[in-house]
């Protein structure tokens, strides 16, 4: 126990308890045992009542602290990022506030976005790109090959919109708002048209985007469901993908990098991709008359059951049953919707694990003649809007400050050169 330390010079800074658990971010008895455990040293001022700490041993620990928390692998601990954007909680989420189903269930993709950069609602909000913009990203995106997934392409896309743009670099409010405005409708028009879809330039963007996703003749009902999803997608706190868009935010990468950060994650099949796995396990449902068996391979090869469970949310995933509610109105989508619920209730008989928006997001593009990528190209989409907001409130952030520091696990130097 280091109860008693003697001064060490008149530049020596004292604080009190409660300034010292403050700044740890602990109670006061946890100061104490920090004490008690050798890792802070205290002193009892003559003629005081309370022990005092040295400030500059005390920024020592909370900075070696704060390290620790955030650097062991499977610890637990996460980095913790102050937002006023997405809240979740007690198996909901909110944009700024406002319960974000039914946000969605209201309002456009567009205005919705809008509220979550400005926190202002924009009735009527129509996203469109200046026609040299969509040229050149179309150019870049139809010299890939034909095999090229749709996040390769939209990552093409935003380079060659990047490049097509020198003010890029300004990242002021104003200007970060007028890329998003445009980027989003360029993203969507540099597509390819699937076939027997015709390319619209014109009207909502969900209704531009259904023509790049399937030939099949759009309903008001699909086209519903698929403003929805977008709008529903837009942002989820900070995703894996959100995380690497404020990281590049805070070295002042301009928002069309910022963006290409975020589009670099997502295709792991935990993240953007995992909708792509759900699509096809619906469709082997579907093509063997039932989930047992297919659910049964799946275990037997010690896969995860794509499009259940969330880390987030104990029960539904408050996505999925919109979703799910909105898809109860497509009878083409019926069989796709009792493949889902079967693999949901089949499943839980050895795991409860609730539908998440993955499923959801498979039985629209099951049904609706889409290919098993489709809901990779929504989520990039409509996430976009939420990388933007994001990146926005970074770059009112101290910069540079998603820096975690390594907390190094090697052998001690010096060590000998290597022969």
């Amino acid at each position: 126990m280091r109860d008693q330390v003697p001064p060490t010079g008149p530049a020596e800074r004292r604080l009190s308890t409660k300034e010292t658990a403050e700044l740890l971010g602990v109670k006061p008895e946890t100061v104490y045992a920090y004490v008690s455990r050798g890792q802070l040293g205290s002193r009892r001022e003559p003629g005081g009542r309370g022990s005092t700490f040295d400030a500059a041993e005390v920024e020592a620990l909370a900075r070696r602290n704060r390290r620790e928390s955030s650097a062991p692998a499977g610890s637990g601990a996460e980095l913790s990022v102050r937002t006023r954007l997405t809240l979740i909680e007690d198996d909901r989420y909110y944009f700024r506030g406002v319960d974000a189903t039914e946000l969605a269930a209201r309002h456009s993709f567009e205005e919705v976005a809008e509220w979550l950069w400005t926190g202002r609602l924009r009735p009527g909000a129509a996203f469109t790109a200046p026609e040299e913009s969509v040229a050149v990203a179309r150019r870049a995106v139809e010299a890939l090959p034909e095999h090229a997934s749709p996040t390769d392409r939209l990552r093409v896309a935003v380079i060659a919109a990047a490049a097509a743009d020198p003010l890029r670099f300004d990242l002021s409010e104003d200007a970060v708002l007028g890329t998003a405005r445009v980027l989003i409708p360029t993203l969507v028009d540099a597509l390819p048209p699937a076939p027997l879809g015709r390319r619209e330039r014109r009207g909502p963007l969900a209704h531009r985007l259904w023509a790049r996703l399937t030939g099949h003749p759009a309903d008001d009902a699909s086209l519903r469901v698929l403003d929805t999803a977008l709008a529903l997608l837009v942002d989820h706190d900070l995703a894996a993908s959100t995380l690497a868009v404020r990281v590049a935010a805070s070295a002042r990468a301009h928002a069309y990098a910022a963006v290409s950060a975020g589009l670099g994650v997502i295709e792991g099949p935990l993240h953007g991709a995992a909708g792509g796995l759900a699509h096809r396990l619906i469709l082997e449902v579907l093509d063997r008359g039932a989930a047992g068996p297919v659910i049964a391979d799946e275990l037997r090869e010690g896969r995860r059951i794509p499009g259940l469970g969330h880390r987030l949310y104990t029960g539904e995933d408050p996505r999925a049953r919109a979703l799910f509610a909105l898809l109860e109105d497509l009878p083409h989508a019926a069989p796709a919707l009792a493949a889902a619920r079967d693999i949901e209730a089949t499943a839980a008989r050895s795991t409860p694990l609730h539908a998440n928006v993955d499923l959801a997001l498979a039985v629209f593009t099951a049904s609706s003649g889409m290919p098993s990528t489709a809901s990779e190209t929504v989520f990039a989409v409509a996430r976009t809007a939420g990388w933007i907001a994001h990146a926005l409130e970074e770059y009112g952030e101290r910069p540079l400050r998603m820096r975690p520091s390594g907390r190094y696990v090697g052998q001690r130097p010096p060590q000998p050169l290597p022969e």
